[in-house]
Parts: structure tokens; C-alpha cells; sequence
């Protein structure tokens, strides 16, 4: 029996949402590696400036990422416990799937030696 992890709707909504594009998904893997400052992060990107720190705050609400301020710089990086609640979900979906598959199956297996 699958239990899904008590994380409200809205917090999955916002995590796969960010996730959803391209530019976050390799700012989160950047962010991942080490994490680098947000001036840093855009000049991996052909957009602005204001554009990278627009994707890094939805990322931030989403939980996928923190910044901390060292000296002059925001270095943004990876929210361990944000990537798990998301890896969490996946996970049970997963493991859902794999039940029906292995009941189909068996279901199958079952008819076949019934009516050989």
C-alpha cells in the first residue's frame, strides 16, 4: 500500500512548476554541484540578469533552492530537504505504478496457465 507523504498540494504544485523549465532545472543542477553566485549563474544564459533572479526566486519559493549572502555576493544553493520531498512524491508514484504492473502481471500469468 502506497502512503503519499503529508506535503500540501500547493508545495508540489510550485516545486514541479519550477522544475518545469529548462534554465531552473539547470540552475538547480549548478546549484547542486556547489553553487555559484547569482551574477556567475547568469552569465551561463543567454537572458538578463533580472531574468536569472526572477528564475532563482521562484526556485527559492518552490524550496528547490536557498541563497546565502557571503560578502558581496548571493550564492545560491541546492535545498537538500526541498529536492527529497520532491524525490519523495516520485518515488510513490513509482512504487504505485510497479503494484499495478506486478498485479497485470500476475493477472495475466494466471490466465495463461488457466487456459493453456
Amino acid at each position: 500500500m502506497v502512503v503519499f507523504v503529508q506535503t500540501h498540494p500547493r508545495d508540489y504544485d510550485r516545486m514541479f512548476g519550477a522544475l518545469a523549465d529548462a534554465t531552473r532545472r539547470d540552475i538547480v543542477r549548478r546549484a547542486i554541484e556547489g553553487g555559484e553566485g547569482v551574477a556567475e549563474l547568469a552569465s551561463h544564459y543567454p537572458m538578463s540578469f533580472a531574468a536569472v533572479q526572477k528564475h532563482v526566486a521562484i526556485l527559492e519559493r518552490a524550496g528547490l533552492v536557498t541563497k546565502e549572502r557571503i560578502g558581496r555576493r548571493k550564492v545560491v544553493r541546492a535545498n537538500v530537504e526541498g529536492l527529497r520531498a520532491a524525490r519523495r512524491l516520485l518515488d510513490q508514484y513509482e512504487e504505485l505504478w510497479r503494484g499495478r504492473i506486478d498485479r497485470m502481471t500476475a493477472l495475466v500469468t494466471d490466465r495463461q496457465e488457466t487456459n493453456p
